[in-house]
This record gives C-alpha cells, structure tokens and sequence, in this order.
C-alpha cells in the first residue's frame, strides 16, 4: 500500500509539473506581444522558450510511456502551439522555391564585427570575394570599418558595388543598382543606428532598411568582470547576476523602443519594403513581432534547417532578412564564415 501511496504521489507531482510547463510556454508564447517596458517579466519568457519546448516534450514521453493518454494531451496540444514558433528557427524546407533559372535580386546582410578591426584588408576581401561568389545585388553591412590600416574598403567594394550610402555611425549600403534617396536614423542615447535607401531596380523602387538594434549588454559586462577578476577584485555572483540581469533587461526595453521607431519610419515607405540587420534579439520577442509587422520572414517562407546567425557560445537567430508581401522570397540561406562572431545571411527575391 506504501508503494502505491509514493507512486500516486510522483505522479500527481509530474501532472502538476505538466500544467505548470504548458502554462509558462503558452505565457512564453505569447509573450512576444509584451512590450517589456511595461511587462519585462512576460517578454523574458520568449528567451525561455526552447528549454520550456524541450521540457514539453519530455513529459510529452513520460505520460506517453505510462500510457496516460489524456495526461499526455496537455503537452501535446501544448507543443501544436508552439510550431508557428519552430518555423521561426527550423524549416523543413519541402515547399522552398528553388532559385535557379528564376529572375530575381539577392540582398545579404552581415554585422562584420570591424572587420576584426585587422590592419592588412585581408578579412574585408574575402568577406567581398563570398559576396561575389554568390553573386550579391545588395549589401547591407552593421558594424563597418571603412578603413584597415591604409586600406580603403569601401573604395575595394566599389569596383563590385558602384553604388553605396553610408549612414550612421558604422551603417553602409552597397548596391550594383542605382541608389536614389537615402536616411540615417539615428538612435537617442546609444551608438547603435539605422538607414535606407530607395535602390532603382531596373525601374522598381525598393526601399532598403538597414537596421543595427542596441545589445543586450551582457558580454561587455562579462568583460569588465573577467577584468576586474584579473586585477584581483572579488567579484561576488550575486552582484555578477543582478549586473547581467539589469544590462539584459535594459537593452531589451531599449530595443523595444528603437524597434518602435523603425515600425513607425517603414509605415510612411511608399515603396516595397527591403528590411535587413542585426536585431540582437530571438524570434517571436517583442522586438521581432514589432519589426516584423506586415512584413514576411523570409527564412519562414523559403529558409531550409536550422537558422542561427550568432556564433557566440549559444547560437540564436539573431539576423534577419524580412521583405514585403508584393516580393515573393525564391531561396534563403546563410554561410558559415568566421570573419565575425555573425554570419552573412542571403536571400534572393522575385520583383
């Protein structure tokens, strides 16, 4: 009787441990529509979202192993929910539409990190050779260094790239088609920005968002950390954690406000919408539905795999390619380069 009294009770606790995981990922879920200014705690859940999945679907296991059918429903239907999720970091890639033969544009965006702030050119040729390998139309770059030592690399860009609009800070255009207007949208209070450019695409005019959205601040935190450790300054992981935790959730509601602004900039376009860039944040948050507003996602319409463009110690998405719904997306991919702590992500689109 013992037995059986302990092997209720483990199981009633898995049972409350099942609702507890469906409600945080269906929180999580919809957390993305939470602008953390006001409610940081239920943006935070987004993050959270592929552990919560996973723990899903283990008890998904566990319920259907012991044969608990309708047990087995609440993490089941849990997981049908979050497959609009799973599309935004993992496509099949059955219903892509192949590029080949097929007119269209390629657009590329990469954040190159400085070019490694290397004084030879050696990173920014080859990082101009791959996009001439893949036959690129469009570039957009974040964190651009116009010189490597002596080196000019817009003017080595230039002989591949006859147009290009550099915008604020460390933002650039390239294009082989003619650029006829250009913004720089600057950001209050950070050194982060964003830029178009209306480009002239054998008589159609396509307005091209660069974006670079503010950091989450967490390896410049870890920096000054390891720094201070090696000067011999005890550093308690409490007060590590409350610094993470506070730089973490400040850039995430500053990129909020920032993501706000370009939604507001790409209403008033009276062209079709190009939007690339570093967002520094994960599909499905708060930033990611703002930006993406009416636009598509073109890794979800016609990406392949796994997407993730950080390559830092957790890979995420991170970069994006987004167009507008008159454009049909034909092939969308990424290189796995190691010039940057990103990779370069390409898509080709039908005019």
């Amino acid at each position: 009787m013992g037995k059986l009294a302990v092997y209720k009770y483990i199981g009633f606790m898995f049972l409350i441990v099942t609702v507890i995981m469906s409600a945080f990922t269906l929180f999580g879920l919809y957390g993305g529509d939470s602008d953390p200014t006001h409610n940081t705690i239920s943006a935070l859940l987004v993050y959270l979202l592929p552990l919560l999945i996973i723990g899903d679907a283990i008890l998904l296991l566990y319920w259907v192993v012991r044969r608990r059918w309708h047990w087995a429903l609440i993490p089941f239907v849990t997981i049908l929910c979050c497959i609009p999720y799973i599309r935004t970091i993992w496509q099949t890639g059955w219903f892509s539409t192949h590029e080949e033969g097929q007119p269209g544009i390629k657009i590329a965006t990469y954040n190159v990190a400085m070019f490694g702030r290397e004084t030879s050119g050696f990173k920014s040729e080859d990082i101009l050779s791959e996009m001439k390998s893949h036959q690129v139309d469009i570039l957009c770059l974040q964190e651009y260094n116009e010189f490597s030592g002596d080196k000019d690399n817009t003017a080595s860009y230039k002989e591949y790239f006859p147009y290009c609009e550099k915008g604020q800070q460390d933002m650039i255009i390239f294009s082989r088609y003619p650029i006829t207007a250009t913004k720089n949208i600057p950001f209050e209070y950070t050194n982060n920005s964003a830029m178009w450019a209306d480009v002239n695409v054998e008589g159609k005019t396509l307005r091209v968002f660069n974006v670079h959205l503010e950091t989450t601040g967490i390896n410049r935190t870890l920096h000054q950390a390891g720094k201070m450790q090696a000067r011999g300054v005890q550093i308690e992981n409490n007060r590590l954690f409350e610094a993470i935790f506070g730089n973490y959730t400040f850039g995430m509601i500053v990129r909020a406000g920032q993501a706000n602004m370009m939604a507001m900039e790409m209403r008033e376009s009276e062209h079709p919408i190009l939007l690339c860039g570093d967002f520094n944040d994960v599909p499905y948050s708060y930033v990611y539905n703002t930006m993406k507003g009416d636009l598509v996602d073109g890794f979800q319409e016609c990406g392949k795999g796994f997407m993730q463009t950080y390559r830092g110690k957790k890979p995420v998405r991170i970069d994006y390619l987004f167009h507008d719904k008159t454009l049909k997306g034909l092939n969308y991919y990424k290189t796995d380069i190691n010039y940057s702590d990103h990779v370069p992500v390409f898509m080709k689109v039908a005019l």
